[in-house]
């Protein structure tokens, strides 16, 4: 699994840590039951503190991307309750929609973003 973090950003690095592996997830380069390396084994590969990498994986278990197993660690699990992603999806999108209206995206501008988004993860 391949993961970079931007130590200049002003992201927190366990969110830039959780978005890859949401981008990972959806890009399918990490698959339904697949096992994410241990929260040492992933801190001492990127160079961060353990404490950011099990803050990233319990974002992502509240999120419904990850189970917690004792004995396996990490495991992608999506929990597949479409209604209350779309409504978290519509929670963020209203901030994300403000800000490019306040930035005079138009709404024709907006909807080529997403369909060239969803065309990246190879979805038309």
């Amino acid at each position: 699994m391949f993961i970079s973090i931007d130590f200049n950003s002003d992201e927190a690095l366990y969110m830039q840590l959780r978005n890859q592996i949401i981008v990972g997830i959806a890009t399918e380069m990490l698959k339904e039951g697949e096992t994410l390396p241990s929260v040492r084994q992933l801190a001492d590969n990127i160079g961060i503190n353990m404490h950011t990498v099990n803050k990233a994986y319990s974002v992502l278990r509240q999120e419904g991307f990850v189970k917690l197993d004792r004995r396996k660690g990490a495991v992608v699990s999506l929990d597949i309750d479409k209604l209350k992603a779309i409504d978290e999806m519509t929670k963020d999108m209203r901030v994300v929609i403000a800000k490019a209206i306040c930035k005079d995206i138009s709404k024709e501008e907006a909807h080529m973003v997403i369909d060239s988004i969803y065309a990246e993860y190879g979805i038309d």
